[in-house]
């Protein structure tokens, strides 16, 4: 069977929840093969071969660290040239798609972006997309070269599938281009205690109708009840009410949850975009004529100042 390169997306050897679904897509088309970069790559071993992985690669190198993405597309490329894979799997993220789209043009094969389904076809993987704000999805394959595909988070359930994961020391040669860019400072993220927007499987988000920020702790209160990320809709974030990198939407982030929970939100493009391929869409809005009603596996015409404070307790409650 042919193999398929994984790239590992982790954080000091702590494997992210996206690297495994892309393990158990993978093994749809062929025998994943793990490609795990920078400081604790080798501790990636044990989690990636318990989902899948045959081998992993490995290798580290100050300039992962120190310089933005090209040492990585540098080492992504010594994989695909030592593997010769069947495609190249890559986590969607911003930093994902601009590893998948430069190794795309460096070994001339066509790509795939924010996948969210993949299946084994007879010419090669074809992947299921959503187009025009999710008005659409399509099916395709890239018909030239190695298919490289970038893969949405929650696309997939996580499946456990142990496998040798046999760790290979991975040689890298880095390009003159690879120290173009230096990290000079990183400031940590504050931490809430919640999940990862675009990785959540439960999204709560608020928008104009929360009526200020004052008023967040009402959205906030519901998410931490379902163990769920905060989001916002762009008019909130504009406001001032919810910081940017909370924002939902075509000029924010896009989630794709099992559970996505709108409050006060119209439900304009701008914010559809970004949500509409969840897999269960909950409205709450009293204006019964709001567009977000239209795309809705539930909606609830109510004032969110009393529709979501119940909520709230009936889940606590439930879980007492």
């Amino acid at each position: 069977m042919a193999e398929v390169l994984v790239y590992v997306d982790h954080v000091d050897g702590a494997v992210r929840k996206p690297t495994l679904e892309l393990l158990t897509l993978a093994r749809r088309i062929g025998e994943p093969v793990a490609v795990a970069l920078g400081s604790g790559a080798e501790a990636t071993a044990p989690v990636l071969a318990e989902h899948g992985a045959v081998r992993v690669l490995t290798a580290d190198a100050p300039e992962f660290a120190d310089y933005l993405v090209v040492p990585k597309v540098d080492a992504l490329q010594a994989a695909y040239e030592a593997v010769s894979p069947a495609a190249v799997l890559v986590p969607s993220s911003a930093e994902g798609k601009e590893i998948a789209a430069r190794l795309a043009v460096r070994i001339g094969s066509g790509i795939i972006t924010d996948a969210v389904d993949l299946e084994a076809g007879d010419e090669g993987p074809v992947a299921t997309q959503s187009a025009f704000a999710a008005s659409f999805t399509t099916k395709s394959r890239v018909s030239k070269g190695t298919p490289v595909i970038t893969v949405k988070p929650n696309s997939a359930a996580v499946e456990a599938a142990p496998a040798a994961g046999a760790v290979e020391a991975l040689n890298v040669s880095f390009s003159e281009k690879a120290t173009g860019t230096k990290v000079v400072s990183r400031t940590p993220r504050e931490s809430t205690g919640r999940p990862e927007l675009t990785e959540a499987a439960i999204v709560v988000s608020g928008g104009r109708g929360v009526n200020g920020a004052e008023n967040f702790h009402i959205i906030e209160s519901l998410a931490d009840s379902l163990g769920a990320a905060v989001g916002a809709s762009r008019a909130a974030v504009d406001a001032g009410w919810y910081p940017h990198s909370n924002q939902v939407g075509q000029t924010g982030k896009s989630v794709s949850p099992q559970l996505y929970i709108a409050s006060g939100i119209s439900g304009a493009i701008q914010h559809r975009a970004g949500m509409q391929t969840s897999k269960t869409i909950v409205a709450i809005n009293k204006d019964a004529e709001a567009p977000i009603f239209d795309l809705v596996d539930y909606g609830v015409v109510g004032d969110l100042f009393e529709v979501v404070p119940q909520l709230t307790e009936e889940v606590q409650a439930r879980k007492g």
